[in-house]
């Protein structure tokens, strides 16, 4: 059991980080497909470019920082322009010391397409996140913080690569501080490498060392069942893949998850919500800093999503990290399990609301109100 003692942190979050490029569409555009929007040899008028963060450090970390908590960001950033704007964004929350910088690759890169009336598309660079390695994180760091988070080990092939061993050897360090650990996905592409891993034999080996799973519902079936991800791909002809997942899906998964040694999982289920499933949290809180209530023992449960007004509507990118940033937030502050999946489907909703990942979220003080006033 990790001592007592007052901690410079409440989480450090490392991982992928990089510059979302996004060109501005008129509000006024017709919606129509993409694969007619993008029609070879057609200009398309857009207005404006926005430069942004992206990744799960600036996403999930600044909104962390949002809520309140003391955060400490890692990650890799190359010697080049995109990796100055990486910095003065961070300098902006007061939080860029924990950035490296690379002249072995590129910082990364996301194009984002996102016209009016059609789902985003991304084009993503991983840069020198592909070599980010376990020897990148400051661990006299993190073990002055109560929780590590990570994300997106599917998009940094030092990671997944001979079978995710350079993962296991991350997160098994961490958890050797007696430091909570947590892990994020991304949906891979199918046509790259990472598309090629043998996720559930790499899962096999990393989610010992993991204590909370967030991933979302298209991220796990793709990468645990990767079979019945086709399938149901095949069947929905570009709807939304939430409604065509059978009911016992999540309970049969979410008992193989449980048995490879998490304790909490989350699956981010978007219009749906999102599920919980919690094995034995004493087991959790003796090992770590956290201090979960007893009510978050061997639970079972959905978490209905907030309504979202779509006249108010902006921008989807990132609301799945807010999601998890509300969730570790309530969680860090010793919120009961039901409450911390309402403040992570709050925060997801927010999200929507802003021109960026961060825009649109309200401070947890404001948060708690209006939660407690929707009950």
């Amino acid at each position: 059991m990790k001592t007592a003692e007052p901690f410079l942190y409440d989480a450090v979050v490392a991982g992928y980080i990089g510059v979302d490029i996004t060109p501005g569409f008129p509000a006024s555009r017709t919606p129509v497909p993409l694969s007619e929007l993008l029609r070879p040899g057609k200009l398309i008028q857009t207005e404006g470019l926005d430069f942004s963060l992206g990744g799960v450090v600036a996403n999930t970390g600044l909104a962390l920082k949002r809520f309140g908590k003391q955060v400490a960001l890692m990650g890799l950033a190359g010697n080049d322009a995109l990796g100055d704007t990486v910095l003065n964004k961070l300098r902006e929350h007061g939080v860029s010391s924990g950035i490296r910088r690379t002249d072995r690759a590129g910082t990364a890169y996301g194009i984002v397409l996102a016209p009016p009336g059609t789902d985003r598309m991304f084009l993503e660079d991983p840069g020198c996140n592909g070599i980010f390695t376990a020897a990148d994180v400051d661990y006299e760091t993190v073990a002055k913080s109560r929780l590590f988070h990570f994300g997106y080990p599917t998009l940094m092939q030092s990671l997944f690569m001979n079978n995710g061993a350079e993962l296991q050897k991350l997160l098994a360090r961490v958890r050797e501080l007696g430091v909570a650990t947590s892990l994020d996905m991304t949906l891979p592409d199918p046509d790259s490498s990472a598309g090629k891993v043998d996720w559930q034999s790499l899962l096999a080996g990393a989610l010992p060392h993991v204590d909370i799973f967030v991933p979302s519902l298209e991220e796990i079936l793709f990468l645990m069942d990767p079979k019945q991800y086709a399938h149901i791909i095949s069947t929905t002809q570009g709807g939304d893949i939430t409604d065509a997942v059978p009911p016992g899906f999540y309970a049969s998964l979410s008992n193989r998850i449980l048995a490879l040694g998490v304790t909490v999982l989350m699956i981010k289920a978007g219009h749906r919500g999102a599920y919980l499933r919690t094995g034995d949290i004493g087991k959790l809180n003796a090992a770590t800093s956290l201090r979960l209530a007893d009510n978050w023992s061997h639970r079972e449960l959905w978490i209905p999503a907030f309504p979202a007004d779509p006249a108010l509507i902006r921008n989807a990118c990132g609301a799945g990290d807010c999601a998890v940033a509300g969730f570790l937030a309530a969680m860090l502050s010793g919120a009961d399990i039901e409450r911390t999946g309402r403040y992570a489907m709050m925060a997801g909703r927010d999200n929507l609301y802003g021109a960026d990942a961060l825009s649109g979220l309200s401070d947890w003080s404001t948060m708690t109100d209006r939660l407690q006033k929707s009950y």
